[in-house]
């Protein structure tokens, strides 16, 4: 397929709400096409994630997960390959975890987020069926970072201690320092 363009902040598109995906168009070759090519962009640059804005395409629609350990996030768990349209965010409790987290939209930097620990995200897949999981840790974190650019929200609009933000090569040094996500 293709790997497309990845916008960079600073772009006024990351900025953007994004629509909703008609229902009509779930399970249409123009959505599987657009999957195909997210997929092949993330893979190219060892993403865990990657919205539809981040290539310019104003659409609520997030991928992330793999198969594999990420190499910029070697000690994460694996995420399931997901695909997720139209997705909604729920909390469960108060409970926030700090977290480092990257962007392929703010490469080489990376910064301490705050995230809800656990949280429940519905949706659908490409096909049209119906997405409801309840998840914690890396797999939350993953969810709303990519949920957050449905919105026009990049991480270091959420980083509450810009002393823990920074170039990925400073603060990690020997981890690879290529795109982050």
């Amino acid at each position: 397929m293709t790997v497309r363009e990845i916008l960079k902040m600073g772009d006024a598109r990351l900025l953007r709400v994004a629509p909703p995906v008609p229902e009509g168009d779930f399970d249409s070759d123009a959505i599987h096409l657009l999957v195909s090519d997210m997929f092949d962009t993330m893979r190219a640059v060892n993403g865990a994630g990657l919205a539809a804005p981040q290539i310019g395409v104003d659409l609520q629609l997030v991928i992330f997960g793999t198969d594999a350990p990420n190499p910029r996030y070697p000690d994460a768990p694996l995420v399931p390959r997901t695909v997720l349209l139209n997705p909604e965010i729920t909390p469960i409790g108060d409970a926030e975890e700090d977290g480092w987290e990257g962007c392929l939209s703010v490469p080489g930097l990376r910064g301490v987020v705050p995230r809800w620990s656990k949280i429940r995200y519905t949706g659908f897949d490409q096909y049209g069926d119906p997405i409801d999981r309840t998840v914690d840790g890396f797999h939350a974190r993953v969810v709303q970072h990519e949920c957050d650019h449905l919105i026009g929200k990049l991480y270091p609009m959420r980083v509450r201690d810009f002393t823990q933000f920074g170039f990925t090569e400073v603060l990690f040094p020997g981890l690879d320092a290529g795109e982050d996500d």
